[in-house]
């Protein structure tokens, strides 16, 4: 595009993926309309937090919607009429997906698909998916790539990712909507979710308490850092993909550095100055034995090159988290 879309829509942007790239677009003047139901997966005391921060550089409208409802969508899209939608709200997390599928299946696929029809409807023609990693699953070839055509996603979540990603190529291919799916890598930072393990054990190694430690350690995650991954979707936003076939992409964003969870603990010690005490568990259904992007597509077309290695995010984490008021209900479950 010769200059960057001047209004943007994004659905969940008091998220934490979703605040820190609300506050990128305001810094390029975009006329934003975030939208954010503000569930209780966890505390919305942490998303309207989020929403304050992101008000710090710049005004932006807020639409307190569920994208479950198709007439609320319908009609806010309507309203807000965005040159690009940015899709990353989503029901999260592999274990609770396992607990509760029904409502991943609503707000994941269902949501998704409310939004796409809108968008087929109102003749907005670029679409930005949040996806994620899991959908490669446990049986995937690593470095995962995304011309790998063989998915097992191993939990309900994942699947929903899945579905969301083959839904967008099929409004792409039949409506010309230009459909971009971002797989996330594990992604950290200021303002990550309390629930996530970086966040998780850094608030109950702080409070001189027990880490869930599953399996042996050797587990690996592609542990991204919140800047790079909103670098990648900003340059997504302006991706022109090819005219052949349905305008339609997908790309990794993460770090392709994988890191074992023995060498994440030793790290969040070295970093805030705590010994990590251990609760040796078995491994839990639904997670992957590794995550491990293979970014040379996103470097090749998006200019995508992360630059924040794991010691320097986690500090810059570890200095938010010590700032802010809010704090974490510490506990040792998952």
């Amino acid at each position: 595009m010769n200059s960057y879309p001047k209004r943007v829509v994004l659905t969940g942007g008091a998220g934490f993926i979703g605040s820190h790239l609300a506050t990128a677009l305001l810094k390029r003047g975009v006329q934003l309309t975030i939208v954010d139901n503000l569930d209780d997966f966890y505390s919305p005391l942490w998303k309207k937090a989020n929403l304050e921060e992101v008000g710090r550089d710049g005004k932006f409208e807020f639409a307190e919607v569920d994208i479950r409802n198709g007439k609320k969508v319908q009609e806010l899209l309507a309203s807000a009429r965005p040159d690009v939608l940015v899709h990353l709200a989503a029901r999260a997390g592999v274990r609770p997906s396992i607990e509760q599928p029904g409502i991943y299946e609503q707000v994941n696929i269902s949501g998704t698909l409310n939004l796409l029809e809108a968008c087929r409807e109102l003749g907005i023609r670029r679409f930005i998916f949040g996806s994620s990693s899991s959908v490669y699953g446990a049986s995937s070839v690593a470095p995962f790539s995304e011309d790998r055509i063989e998915m097992k996603p191993i939990s309900p979540y994942a699947a929903t990712k899945l579905s969301g990603e083959l839904m967008g190529y099929t409004y792409a291919h039949l409506y010309g909507i230009r459909v971009v799916s971002l797989r996330f890598f594990t992604v950290y930072g200021p303002r990550q979710r309390p629930d996530l393990a970086i966040h998780k054990f850094l608030a109950l190694m702080e409070a001189d308490k027990p880490i869930p430690f599953f399996g042996d350690g050797s587990n690996g995650r592609d542990y991204t850092y919140v800047g790079d991954i909103v670098a990648g979707i900003l340059a997504a936003i302006e991706y022109e993909s090819p005219e052949e076939g349905a305008p339609y992409s997908v790309f990794n964003l993460g770090n392709s550095h994988p890191v074992t969870l023995s060498e994440l603990v030793a790290t969040l010690e070295h970093v805030s100055g705590r010994k990590a005490i251990l609760k040796r568990l078995p491994m839990q259904p639904g997670d992957v034995p590794l995550t491990w992007a293979n970014i040379e597509k996103a470097g090749r077309l998006l200019n995508y090159h992360p630059a924040t290695g794991l010691e320097k995010g986690i500090t810059a984490f570890l200095t938010w988290y010590r700032a802010t008021k809010l704090r974490v209900t510490t506990s040792d479950h998952c």
